[in-house]
């Protein structure tokens, strides 16, 4: 379930919401690696909520994220 979840967070980081009709890509594994611990620090009330909930739990936390989940934020247009 966790990675399903984690799956959903890296499709929604790889589409802007201004841009959903742009091919999506997922997230690699690299990425994923650089938010799980965010994610499941930060955001584990909302993961199971749908992935926009959980990318905009990492956006309201981000002071706090990690330098590398920071990267992938803007990376993806976040």
């Amino acid at each position: 379930m966790f990675r399903f979840s984690l799956a959903l967070l890296m499709f929604s980081l790889s589409v802007s919401t201004g841009a959903l009709a742009e091919q999506p890509r997922s997230g690699t594994p690299e990425e994923q690696k650089a938010c799980v611990r965010d994610v499941q620090r930060f955001c584990r009330p909302v993961i199971d909520q749908g992935d926009f909930t959980v990318l905009a739990c990492l956006q309201q936390n981000r002071p706090k994220l990690s330098e590398a989940c920071e990267q992938v934020l803007k990376n993806h247009g976040q």
